[in-house]
């Protein structure tokens, strides 16, 4: 139970320095950058699988890595505009809740894995919670200020949303079928690396100067983020590894089920307390039915 609270922390911890990035007026795509070196430096360091991997590029699973590895960033780049502009909580509600694209993938491609009623009522009540959560009434003007969140701005959420999901799926696909399980501590170290890859030549195009990356203010904002990046995954896996003295552990359902439950409770109270973001009634429902969804997808 420790390794999952430390993963939540981690989780939410991401979200929150994306917001403090925007309030001290820092360049986020510099500090993502960072955060990817840091996340496959420390990859590198605590990963002991001895797989034999070389030439990495005759694996079968090297091309997935670098899609997945693009989409990192791409999808790390949206998650830091979507809290910066839309708030934590829809945020992270819109993150956890794309966990439904890859279990619709796992019941096409796995035929162990069926679409029982409560399944599909968990799938059916997470795409309303998405809807629900990251809907806002039109953006008002008062003496020339914005007062409410702009709804043109919705498309955040919604982009995180498929796009999340979308990775996971090919991550799903490329586990089930390209990546042995002493593999795996060795392809998310690839997947980080091909995000900093990414990151980097991105950066080289924009014609940016890179002594950008080494700025104090990049550097310790980067270094914390990769480590709040590396470490929401790396004590995930703790979690589901972890055996009880007499030998128990938990389901891997149940652990991905208090993850993303922990996530988006922190992230809202976050979001209210520290943040003083604002919730309409719909919202409260759309955060609830994320709840209820995360909680059927867990047991089922």
């Amino acid at each position: 139970m420790v390794f999952l609270v430390f993963s939540i922390l981690s989780s939410a911890a991401i979200y929150v320095i994306f917001k403090f990035l925007d309030r001290f007026k820092i360049k986020t795509f510099n500090v993502i950058i960072i955060n990817y070196i840091t996340a496959t430096i420390l990859g590198i360091l605590l990963t002991n699988s001895q797989a034999d991997i070389f030439p990495i590029y005759m694996n079968t699973w090297f091309p997935y890595s670098i899609f997945i590895g693009i989409m990192f960033i791409i999808m790390f780049v949206v998650i830091a505009k979507s809290s910066q502009v839309v708030g934590i909580a829809v945020t992270t509600i819109s993150n956890k809740m794309s966990v439904i694209i890859p279990i619709a993938v796992s019941i096409i491609i796995d035929p162990l894995d069926v679409l029982s009623n409560l399944k599909a009522t968990g799938i059916i009540l997470a795409v309303l919670a998405v809807f629900l959560s990251v809907y806002q009434k039109p953006a008002r003007r008062q003496a020339g200020i914005k007062v409410e969140f702009d709804p043109r701005n919705i498309y955040l959420p919604i982009i995180l949303f498929l796009g999340m999901g979308l990775v996971d799926s090919f991550v799903k696909y490329a586990q089930q079928y390209h990546v042995a399980d002493d593999v795996l501590p060795i392809f998310t170290v690839i997947l980080f690396a091909m995000a900093a890859i990414t990151g980097l030549i991105t950066k080289a195009l924009r014609r940016t100067p890179f002594k950008e990356l080494i700025e104090k203010k990049n550097l310790l904002w980067g270094i914390g983020l990769g480590i709040c990046n590396y470490g929401s995954l790396y004590f995930l896996i703790k979690a589901l590894n972890y055996k009880s003295r007499v030998g128990e552990s938990l389901d891997g359902s149940i652990v991905f089920g208090i993850n993303n439950l922990g996530v988006i409770t922190l992230s809202v109270l976050i979001g209210l307390i520290v943040f003083k973001e604002r919730f309409l009634k719909i919202n409260w429902v759309g955060i609830i039915l994320s709840l209820i969804a995360i909680y059927i997808l867990s047991i089922t």
